[in-house]
C-alpha cells in the first residue's frame, strides 16, 4: 500500500457528471423513504456472516461449529492470489461440503489491483478467476467483484483498471454460468454507483447483485439522521437514516434493471464505539440487532451480511488480541484470515444478538413500523405461529411498554430479550437495548396511540446488575434504581417523597437555592444517601423553569447520561416529581453519598496561594500542582470527548477521593445542567467549562493546567482562549459585586 498516496482518485469527472446527473434529475428519490414500507416479505436467507480461517485445520472445525451454533448458512469469504494453494482452499472446500451457500469475494491485492491497466496484470488476473471459476464455480452461490472500491487506499484501483478487472472477470464468470455481485461500494456514497453502474451499463455488463458496503456506524446508532450529508443542522430536515439510504440505494438498483441488491459486510468497530461510550461490547449488541431489524424493514435489501465473525474490534467472536495486533488493510476490504489462539476466543454479547435476530425474522413477513424515525422504534413482523413486535428506543432514552400495550396484551405476550432469552416478570421500560413481544398468530395487539417516548427521562441501559422501576404513587412519578423488585419496593418505601422534608439550615449538607442532606441508606444502614430538593425559586428562575422538566429529574438524566458515557457522578438511586406541582419546589432527587477527600476549588484555592503541593490528612500523603492538573486535565478531556458540556464546572461541583499510588479520583456532582452531544464536545463549550473551573486558580496555575488538558486535543492556549477566560472572571466579579450574594453582604455591612 505504500503507493496508495500516487493513486489517482477513483471520484474521476465522467463519474461525479453521471452520478449529479442522476441525482438532479429529481431519480434519487422516494418518498417517506426514511420510514419501512408495509407488507413485504424478508428473504430465509437474509442475515449472513463473512467467514475466514486459518492455516490450522482445527479452526475450520471451530468457525462451522460457529456457523452452526448462529443456525446461519449464508457466508460470504474473501479470496486472493494464493489462496487457492492455501488454507483458503481448504476452508472453501469444507464450507461447500458442509452445504453453507457462499459468496465468494475474489479480491486482487493493492499492488496488482493498482496496476491493472497493465497487459501483464490482466493476464494474471485472468489466469486467477479460471483456476477458481473451474475448481469452485458451480458450488458457489455467487461471485463478488470488487472491494470497497472507492477508499483508493484500501482497494488500489483507477477507474480504468477497475473496468478492466470487471471486464476480464464478468466474460469469465458468464462463460462458467455463474452469479455475478458488485461492484462492493463502501457505505452510503450513490455517486460512485450511479457512475459506475452508468459505465458497466455502457458496456453491457451489468451484475445481477448490485453491492454496497451499508455502514452506518459512524452516524453513531443505526438509527440516527447521517450528519455528514448535510452536517447537523440540517440532518432532521432531510432524514438521511439507514432506512433511507437502503431504499434509495435499492432504487438504484432497480433504474439499472439490477434485480437483486445485498450489503456483503457492515458492522460496528468495537473501538469506534467506545470513543463516546464504555460500554462497547453491549453497545455492540444493541446495533447489531438494531441493524438487522431495519435493515430487514426497509425492504430494500435481499441479505445483509455482519464483518468479521472472528475478531477483537468488530466480531460476533473476540480473537483475544488488541488494537496493536489488527492488520494494516482493514477487514472491511480484505478478512484474510482468523488471527489469535482459539483458547483465547469468547462471544460478544452481539453473537447472540444476531443469532436471535436471525431466528425471529429470516422468512417473516414484515407487516409495518408502528413507531419509526421518532426515537421509538416499533416494527411488527409476521410468521406462520407469531406475530412478533421488536422495540427499542434510541440511545439514552426510554419509553413505558404500559404507555404502548393494555396490561392485558403485555400480560399474554412472551417477552423476549435482545439475546434470545425469556424476560421473566413483567417487563417495564422499553430502552435502547431491543425486546421482542411474541404473541400466537391469531391474537388480536392493539397499540395505544398517541406513542411517544417518556417526556425528558433518560436511562443507562447497561448499568451492571441494576433495573429500572417506575415509581408512581399518590400523585408522584418517578424511577428508582434497584437490585430488584423488592430493593425497589423497600427503597420506594423508606424514601417516599412523602415522608421527605428538608431540615432546616444549621442540620443540611447545604441550605440555599436547594436543601441538601443526608439519610440512613435502606439498602445498608451503614452507608447514607444524598436528597437533594429545591427550596427557593427566584421570579426569573421560577418563570424560565416551568418551561424545563423538574430539577430533580434534570439531575437524575444528567447522572445517568455521564455514566452512560463512563463519566464519575454520584450514582443516582431515585428521583420524585409531584405530579401538576406549581411551585417547582416538590421533587427530589436521591443519590448515593459521595465519599470525597476534597473538592477541586479547595485545591485550587491552596495552589492560588503559592503552594506547590496539596497535603490530604486524612491520608498522610501529598500530591504536587502539577500531578493534580494532569489528572484533572485527563479526567475533563475524556469527559469532553465523550460529548459531555457540563455547565456548572465550579469547582466545588468536582469532589476529589485519593487513591492508591497518589491517583486522584474526580467525581461529579449537581449534574442537572449537563447538555449532552452524539460526538465530542465542541471546543468553545470545552472552554466554557474550563474557564469555570479555573476561575479560583491563579495565573500560572491556569496556564499549566490548560496547557495539559489543549495538549490532548492538539491545541495551545490562544489569545482567544485567555480571553474567554478573562470575561468569565469579569463575570464572576460583577456578581459578586452587584449580584444577589453582593448585595446581601452590603446590606450586612451597612446593618453593622
Amino acid at each position: 500500500m505504500q503507493n496508495a498516496k500516487k493513486q489517482p482518485s477513483m471520484l474521476t469527472w465522467p463519474i461525479v457528471r453521471k452520478g449529479l446527473a442522476y441525482i438532479f434529475g429529481g431519480k434519487l428519490h422516494v418518498r417517506e423513504a426514511h420510514i419501512p414500507p408495509a407488507n413485504h416479505h424478508i428473504p430465509k436467507d437474509f442475515i449472513g456472516v463473512c467467514v475466514a480461517s486459518a492455516s490450522d485445520p482445527s479452526m475450520d472445525d471451530y468457525v462451522i461449529a460457529q456457523l452452526h451454533a448462529l443456525d446461519i448458512a449464508e457466508v460470504r469469504l474473501d479470496f486472493t492470489y494464493g489462496d487457492l494453494e492455501s488454507f483458503n482452499a481448504r476452508f472453501l472446500t469444507r464450507l461447500l461440503d458442509e452445504h453453507f451457500n457462499v459468496t465468494l469475494h475474489l479480491i486482487q491485492p493493492f499492488s496488482n489491483a493498482s496496476h491493472m491497466e497493465n497487459i501483464a496484470e490482466q493476464a494474471l488476473w485472468k489466469s486467477f478467476l479460471e483456476e477458481v471459476l473451474q475448481r469452485f464455480g458451480m458450488r458457489l452461490k455467487c461471485i463478488e467483484i470488487g472491494s470497497t472500491i472507492n477508499r483508493k487506499r484500501w482497494a488500489g484501483y483507477t477507474v480504468d483498471g477497475f473496468l478492466n478487472t470487471w471486464d476480464i472477470a464478468f466474460t469469465a464468470i458468464r462463460r462458467h454460468g455463474v452469479t455475478l455481485a458488485g461492484p462492493n461500494v463502501t457505505d452510503f456514497e450513490p455517486i460512485y454507483n450511479v457512475g459506475i453502474l452508468s459505465m458497466l451499463r455502457s458496456k453491457n455488463q451489468l451484475p445481477c447483485i448490485h453491492t454496497d458496503n451499508l455502514f452506518s456506524e459512524r452516524v453513531s446508532e443505526p438509527e440516527r439522521f447521517d450528519h455528514r450529508i448535510f452536517k447537523y443542522r440540517w440532518a432532521t430536515v432531510f432524514k438521511y437514516n439507514l432506512v433511507k439510504k437502503a431504499r434509495l440505494l435499492k432504487k438504484i438498483t432497480s433504474d439499472f434493471g439490477i434485480q437483486h441488491f445485498i450489503s456483503p459486510v457492515a458492522f460496528w468497530a468495537i473501538y469506534r464505539i467506545q470513543r463516546l461510550l464504555p460500554d462497547g461490547e453491549q453497545k455492540q449488541a444493541d446495533y447489531a440487532a438494531r441493524y438487522m431489524l431495519l435493515n430487514a424493514a426497509s425492504g430494500a435489501l435481499d441479505q445483509a451480511f455482519w464483518g468479521a465473525l472472528i475478531c477483537h474490534r468488530e466480531g460476533l467472536i473476540d480473537d483475544g488480541l488488541t488494537d496493536a495486533q489488527y492488520p494494516a488493510l482493514e477487514r472491511v476490504t480484505h478478512y484474510a484470515k482468523v488471527d489469535g489462539e482459539q483458547q483465547n476466543f469468547w462471544h460478544h454479547a452481539s453473537f447472540n444478538a444476531i443469532k436471535n435476530v436471525a431466528k425471529l425474522i429470516q422468512g417473516s413477513s414484515y407487516q409495518s413500523a408502528i413507531a419509526s424515525a421518532s426515537g421509538l422504534e416499533i416494527h411488527h413482523f409476521q410468521t406462520t405461529d407469531a406475530s412478533l413486535h421488536a422495540l427499542w428506543t434510541i440511545n439514552g432514552k426510554v419509553a413505558f411498554l404500559s404507555e404502548v400495550y393494555a396490561l392485558a396484551d403485555i400480560e399474554q405476550a412472551q417477552i423476549i430479550h435482545r439475546d434470545g432469552h425469556v424476560i421473566e416478570g413483567v417487563a417495564q421500560l422499553i430502552t435502547e437495548s431491543p425486546i421482542y413481544l411474541r404473541w400466537p398468530v391469531n391474537y388480536e395487539v392493539k397499540v395505544k396511540q398517541p406513542l411517544a417516548l417518556a417526556k425528558d427521562l433518560a436511562i443507562h441501559a447497561h448499568i451492571k446488575d441494576l433495573s429500572y422501576y417506575r415509581f408512581n404513587q399518590q400523585g408522584w412519578f418517578g424511577m428508582i434504581l434497584a437490585k430488584n423488585a423488592e430493593e425497589a419496593r423497600l427503597l420506594a418505601a423508606a424514601l417516599h417523597p412523602e415522608k421527605l422534608i428538608s431540615p432546616q439550615k444549621d442540620d443540611a449538607l447545604r441550605h440555599a437555592r436547594n436543601a441538601i442532606w443526608a439519610l440512613p441508606d435502606p439498602r445498608d444502614t451503614t452507608r447514607r444517601v444524598t436528597v437533594k430538593q429545591p427550596v427557593k425559586m427566584y421570579p426569573h428562575k421560577a418563570f424560565l423553569d416551568k418551561f424545563k422538566p423538574s430539577k430533580a429529574k434534570r439531575s437524575w438524566n444528567g447522572a445517568v447520561e455521564l455514566l452512560r458515557r463512563g463519566i464519575s457522578t454520584a450514582h443516582p438511586v431515585a428521583f420524585f416529581e409531584k405530579e401538576g406541582d406549581t411551585s417547582l419546589k416538590q421533587n427530589f432527587y436521591i443519590c448515593d453519598y459521595v465519599k470525597a477527600d476534597c473538592s477541586v476549588g479547595e485545591m485550587f484555592v491552596h495552589f492560588a496561594r503559592g503552594n506547590k503541593d496539596f497535603y490530604f490528612s486524612a491520608h498522610h500523603v501529598t500530591v504536587t500542582a502539577e500531578d493534580t492538573y494532569a489528572q484533572l486535565a485527563h479526567y475533563l478531556h475524556t469527559m469532553h470527548k465523550n460529548g459531555t458540556f457540563f455547565r456548572d464546572l465550579s469547582g466545588g461541583n468536582v469532589l476529589v477521593q485519593l487513591l492508591e499510588n497518589k491517583k486522584l479520583h474526580f467525581s461529579l456532582i449537581d449534574t442537572a445542567r449537563a447538555w449532552f452531544f452524539t460526538h465530542p464536545t465542541p471546543i468553545k463549550y470545552r472552554v466554557a467549562d474550563l474557564a469555570r473551573i479555573c476561575n479560583k486558580l491563579h495565573w500560572t496555575g491556569r496556564e499549566r493546567f490548560m496547557g495539559l488538558y489543549l495538549a490532548n486535543i492538539g491545541k495551545k492556549l490562544t489569545i482567544g482562549i485567555r480571553i474567554s477566560l478573562y470575561l468569565y472572571d469579569a463575570k464572576v466579579g460583577f456578581k459578586r459585586r452587584f449580584g444577589r450574594k453582593g448585595i446581601k453582604k452590603l446590606i450586612r455591612k451597612f446593618k453593622k
